[in-house]
């Protein structure tokens, strides 16, 4: 008979957090597969769970995983968590996850905390749409690439940031992204928690001379639709007008709805584009 994986929520600081179906499936799972043992024996050790465990890490997740998917398939239920909060959300696990509805395994998942969503609750930005990050990629180029492509996002954004790390990322994403309303939230649910709502202009100057300890959850506004509605006008502006009827037109619009599209680009009546294309005046449009 087929096992099962428990996908299995854990505490993120405050030991109150474990839920009882979260204990209840730790004690009765045959295998955890935890991502560092030394820590999860201490959560165990708090509750009396006494249920053997082997490392599940980043660095063997791809090797581990298929031996994993194997005592499973011989009729084990494998509980997977990691060293605080959701499995699998910027914590090793995805794989693991993956292979086992690949494999036909049951996947069962007990909900608890997760530092992102706390995070979004607390911060009073825009909840109802958001991207989550995770930590910023530690190449330049990778780095560079995310904060362009970023840059445009209308949604609130959630980074996940370490301390050594934290005055850089501040700096980085207050130069390319502008000044945002953002909430920064320490250490959440633990003793020094903290949350810092102000401009991210002014957090990034905050922490260039502040020590940073702990873990943090960065969130940042998404920008504003009016502003990247002008944002957009003053990009097409500076396009040529038969420049930009030919962008249309090379995508197979006929003239009519190619003016259509010229005019919601910039913002102007339709007309205004017809008459300065009759009389080659494009210079002022």
């Amino acid at each position: 008979m087929t096992g099962r994986l428990l996908v299995c929520a854990t505490p993120i600081g405050n030991l109150s957090d474990m839920s009882p179906r979260a204990i209840d499936s730790l004690k009765t799972a045959d295998l955890i597969a935890a991502e560092d043992t030394r820590n999860t024996r201490r959560l165990l050790s708090a509750f009396s769970v006494d249920t053997p465990m082997t490392s599940y890490h980043h660095f063997n997740r791809v090797e581990k995983a298929h031996i994993l998917i194997d005592k499973m398939k011989e009729g084990q239920t494998v509980a997977l968590v990691t060293d605080a909060g959701t499995p699998a959300v910027s914590d090793p696990g995805e794989e693991l996850v993956r292979l086992a509805h690949e494999e036909g395994i049951p996947v069962e998942g007990i909900p608890g905390p997760s530092a992102a969503v706390l995070a979004l609750s607390v911060s009073g930005l825009v909840s109802g749409r958001f991207v989550f990050e995770g930590f910023l990629p530690q190449t330049n180029r990778e780095k560079k690439a995310l904060l362009e492509e970023i840059s445009g996002e209308n949604k609130t954004m959630i980074f996940y940031e370490a301390p050594h790390r934290l005055q850089k990322t501040l700096a980085e994403l207050a130069e390319a992204l502008g000044d945002r309303q953002a909430c920064l939230c320490h250490e959440l649910t633990k003793k020094h928690e903290s949350i810092e709502r102000a401009l991210l202009c002014e957090l990034a100057e905050r922490y260039e001379n502040k020590e940073a300890r702990g873990e943090y959850v960065l969130l940042i506004e998404g920008k504003d639709a009016q502003q990247i509605a002008r944002e957009e006008t003053a990009r097409w502006e500076e396009v040529p007008l038969t420049e930009h009827m030919e962008h249309y037109l090379g995508q197979g619009m006929d003239k009519k709805d190619a003016m259509k599209a010229v005019a919601a680009d910039r913002h102007i009546p339709k007309r205004e584009v017809y008459q300065a294309l009759l009389e080659g005046k494009e210079d002022d449009i």
